[in-house]
């Protein structure tokens, strides 16, 4: 069970800290539930109440700094991964955000990314469905990194860059 105070990922919403452990006073609340009430850290004004016994969407702790840091010096050897059939890619892009799967979230961002560059390069339009989801999953895992790291989330992209080049270089 969560405490007050601890960072959590909940589903599509990220990290949110456990503002409150108990029966809230909302009308829609079940008297006989504990729910914790969250604070989404990207939404400041948002509450969510979560039944403590939640099983449907994911919550989690959010990464330790080590995992982060192994997470990031992974990213390089994370395979991508391919679906030719457009319906299969997007409902497996929709189960990959649902995971909450840092590194399920990195592999779909770099097939993504591979993707768009792919068809930017044959002069291609780069599809709205691979756009957002794209998005979708950076959110997350920058959301994320961002927080564990104590960096601004618009830097995240560059800090895990700088790494893999300096990493790169200790391998030269």
């Amino acid at each position: 069970m969560y405490q007050v105070d601890d960072l959590i990922v909940y589903g599509n919403h990220g990290v949110c800290r456990v503002a409150e452990v108990g029966t809230p006073k909302v009308p829609v609340a079940d008297r006989n539930r504990q729910y914790y009430t969250l604070r989404p850290a990207y939404q400041r004004e948002q509450v969510i109440y979560a039944p403590v016994d939640n099983n449907k969407t994911v919550m989690r702790p959010i990464l330790t700094k080590q995992e982060a840091d192994d997470l990031i010096e992974e990213i390089p050897k994370l395979n991508t991964v391919w679906i030719a059939s457009e319906k299969e890619r997007e409902a497996q892009y929709k189960a990959t955000i649902r995971t909450c799967d840092c590194k399920e979230l990195v592999r779909m961002i770099k097939t993504l990314y591979e993707r768009k560059r792919e068809r930017v390069q044959s002069g291609k339009k780069v599809p709205v469905v691979d756009e957002r989801y794209f998005h979708q999953a950076e959110e997350q895992l920058y959301g994320e990194l961002a927080i564990v790291l104590k960096i601004p989330k618009e830097e995240v992209s560059g800090y895990i860059a700088e790494c893999a080049k300096l990493s790169q270089d200790c391998n030269d």
